[in-house]
């Protein structure tokens, strides 16, 4: 599916952050993607179950919202003039906690852990698929950190939420002590 523009330019967000994200963690060991820097930072593999588990439900949100709006018949079709939506403000990553609902599992094996994200990405496709179809902004839910946010704003949210994690993974593995294999 085509999908209009404005939606294509977060699906293409996700996907570049994604790819550096998958090119940083390609051939690490298992004793590299468990490594942690210090007691209660997060080791690369519990940045991408993370990760998974973050997008997951920004998709069960997706699916939620647009299910509720097609029941009370308030689902509007997708704007053909919306070139562009409204920006979020950035959120600050450094310092917050994640919700309980997106907190890693540790010690995962790498192979499942890029299973795992692989999987949740095509989810994700068609997830933008549906929202590509239906006027994504009036479809809302509260953010812990950032207030109501649209779906649009929502997967907009994903793309940069990726990308401050993968400055952390990046960060992990320059971090004094990291194994070398």
């Amino acid at each position: 599916m085509v999908l209009p523009r404005a939606i294509d330019a977060i699906w293409s967000d996700m996907e570049a952050v994604r790819a550096e994200a998958l090119r940083e963690v390609d051939g690490l060991s298992q004793a590299q993607v468990d490594w942690r820097p210090a007691g209660t930072e997060w080791s690369i593999g519990e940045i991408l179950s993370h990760l998974s588990v973050a997008e997951t439900q920004t998709g069960k949100l997706t699916t939620k919202l647009t299910r509720e709006a097609e029941a009370a018949g308030a689902l509007a079709p997708y704007p053909a003039d919306v070139a562009a939506f409204a920006p979020i403000p950035a959120p600050p990553m450094h310092g917050m906690q994640a919700p309980p609902a997106v907190q890693p599992e540790r010690g995962v094996p790498v192979t499942r852990l890029l299973a795992d994200l692989r999987a949740v990405r095509a989810r994700s496709r068609q997830s933008m698929e549906k929202i590509a179809g239906v006027d994504p902004r009036p479809l809302t839910f509260k953010h812990f950190a950032l207030g109501e946010l649209n779906l649009a704003q929502w997967w907009t949210l994903q793309a940069r939420h990726d990308g401050a994690h993968l400055e952390q993974i990046r960060a992990v593995k320059v971090a004094p002590g990291f194994p070398r294999a």
